[in-house]
């Protein structure tokens, strides 16, 4: 019988409904950790990968983040039979003279990001790790707490990881600055733009870290601590849950965007937080639902390892889109969607029924993030105005594609040098060489009005480009005006689908149009009337370049613009039904009218908060 990489998923198998399947689910992740751990237990290697950061950090962060979820399962009563590990890990980790050091923070460091799961968990079960160990221990480890705290934490979500520290401290009875900690919560305010969101420190994006670390921490704070940060806190989870929901498809996925994609089921860890709060701001059935429905999506997919320790990747192992910081224990982020184990089984998040949520407008607009969420089919689609990311690898293709969809992903690109063989889905590229080529990185301006997304930006210094995006759903259209010194070639593509072995896909390309047929999939792009001829393609993807699946098939249009301006207007569907092309394909939607869509932005267009320059904000 063929090896299935599926079935090394810890969660496989499990049905996810209930409380103990959870906790089942939890201890499934964690058992192939066991092997790992070192002699002295404060260290967790799990491969020969590397990060940015030193190998004693990415140790630590082996040993630290399934806290994340031991903590919760060890705080509701859960069976765990290994917290002596843990115990002996936090004494040696925090022992100068012992030689599993963590070693010493002295500047910003990826230790501080870990000591927040220290922290979190010495405050949840002091019992389990801080008790059983003797005085020096106990001193030993508050002094290096207290010595990594009086550094400066990078500018965005990392400032609550000092305050997880401070919690725990105070709660351990240890004297410290508390200033700092006001300091912080009052710099983490800076970040809240409105209506639930914020952006992740200074900086023109908005992404996953809003749910899964600002709120999630925020929403923790606000269980353990009772001052005025903590009921904003909760207002804002009610008022992000009304619009976050709307980022999850039916089968529970949700749209894949931005960076730390590798944190997996962390996408859940909000609804767990509002959980761990009792903050209700979803009926308890739909929050429930929302969060093991997203647990449930992952099941089937090959994202661990055959020794069942999760991979750095998405919906495979997948180096090529991670982060410099992704070490071999970064998934593990992922246990954040545990918190909920923290709850009595007669809390209402486990007592309620499961509930789907009521059917969703088919179009809803989104001035935060600059996107106009649209349904289609199974699946989710954010169209996209473009956010900003040139710091990190691929940071283009995660945050600055017209469209990202829960079903279908997006692909990142494998060689910068290779106009013909790229992936191109949800852009719009030139070249002026036909090897090297130019996306959209960044928009000079970004605009919503009603449920259309507009932007202007510059793939060469000569050259502007003028895009509106309009849901019509299930199509969605692109309009590009250009205006260009010279002549360029151009490609843009639709949605990635999965690719099958024995060339079954069906394939089809011709002058304006391209579409193929996948075994559960359809994917087609058609020009609607552009001032220029292109010619369709259906490209066969480069292998590991989506995020979800391994082997992808894009339709394309390819041409040439002249110097001057060039309009293009291009309608995209992606469906998961192979019968599309004999019903929503031989219905496409008509070309808007660009003056009007001029009219519509120029009456009723907003900025978007995500790429208002930092600061700017309110």
């Amino acid at each position: 019988m063929t090896y299935d990489p599926a079935s090394a998923n810890p969660l496989a198998g499990n049905p996810l409904e209930t409380r103990a399947d959870m906790s089942r689910a939890l201890l499934a992740l964690f058992d192939p950790l066991l092997d790992c751990f070192s002699k002295g237990s404060a260290r967790v290697r799990l491969n020969g990968a590397a990060a940015h950061f030193d190998r004693a950090a990415a140790d630590l962060e082996g040993f630290a983040r399934p806290l994340w979820g031991l903590a919760p399962l060890g705080a509701g009563g859960g069976d765990f039979s290994h917290w002596h590990r843990f115990a002996e890990g936090f004494a040696n980790g925090t022992d100068p003279a012992h030689p599993e050091y963590w070693g010493t923070v002295n500047g910003r460091d990826q230790r501080m990001v870990e000591l927040a799961a220290l922290g979190f968990a010495l405050t949840l079960v002091p019992e389990k790790i801080w008790e059983p160990l003797d005085q020096r221990a106990r001193g030993n480890v508050v002094a290096y707490l207290k010595h990594a705290r009086q550094f400066d934490y990078a500018d965005n979500n990392w400032k609550f990881f000092r305050i997880f520290v401070d919690i725990a401290l105070d709660r351990l009875g240890a004297d410290f600055d508390r200033s700092l900690t006001r300091q912080y919560l009052k710099e983490l305010e800076g970040f809240y733009i409105g209506d639930g969101w914020y952006r992740d420190g200074n900086v023109r994006r908005i992404d996953h870290y809003i749910p899964f670390a600002m709120h999630f921490y925020g929403l923790i704070y606000s269980k353990l601590v009772d001052d005025d940060y903590a009921k904003r806190y909760r207002e804002r989870a009610i008022l992000f849950a009304r619009d976050f929901r709307h980022w999850f498809a039916a089968d529970g996925a949700t749209i894949p965007f931005g960076r730390s994609l590798t944190y997996r089921f962390a996408c859940a860890g909000f609804w767990s937080a509002l959980a761990f709060a009792d903050v209700e701001a979803l009926p308890w059935g739909e929050i429930k639902h929302l969060c093991l429905q997203h647990l449930r999506w992952w099941r089937d997919k090959p994202i661990a390892d055959r020794d069942g320790v999760l991979s750095i990747g998405f919906g495979y192992p997948n180096l090529l889109m991670s982060e410099s910081y992704n070490s071999a224990g970064s998934p593990y982020w992922a246990l954040k969607a545990f918190l909920p184990l923290a709850l009595a089984g007669d809390h209402p998040f486990w007592t309620a029924s499961e509930k789907v949520p009521e059917q969703a407008p088919e179009v809803v607009p989104q001035r935060h993030p600059g996107m106009v969420m649209m349904r289609a089919g199974g699946d989710v689609v954010a169209l996209s105005s473009g956010q900003e990311n040139l710091q990190m690898r691929f940071g283009t293709e995660k945050y600055a594609k017209f469209a990202y969809s829960a079903r279908y992903g997006f692909s990142v690109e494998s060689d910068e040098r290779a106009f013909g063989l790229a992936a191109f889905d949800s852009m719009l590229a030139f070249s002026d060489d036909g090897l090297h080529y130019r996306v959209r990185e960044t928009n000079k301006e970004a605009r919503l009005a009603g449920n259309v997304l507009y932007s202007q930006w510059s793939p060469f210094p000569d050259a502007d480009v003028e895009t509106w995006l309009v849901p019509a759903a299930p199509w969605h259209i692109r309009l590009h005006r250009i205006r260009t010194g010279r002549p360029l070639r151009i490609a843009e593509g639709g949605f990635a689908i999965g690719r099958r072995d024995f060339e079954q896909d069906r394939l089809s390309a011709s002058e304006g149009a391209a579409y193929a047929i996948g075994e559960a999939d359809f994917t087609g792009i058609l020009d609607l009337g552009s001032s220029v001829k292109r010619a369709g393609l259906a490209q066969k993807a480069q292998p590991n370049t989506n995020v979800i699946v391994a082997k992808t098939i894009v339709p394309q249009l390819r041409g040439q613009i002249p110097a001057g301006e060039t309009i293009l207007v291009t309608a995209v569907l992606a469906l998961d039904d192979p019968a599309a092309l004999s019903s929503a394909w031989t219905r496409p939607p008509k070309a808007p009218d660009i003056a009007a869509l001029e009219a519509l932005v120029r009456e009723r267009g907003v900025t978007v908060s995500a790429i208002e320059a930092p600061g700017q904000m309110p």
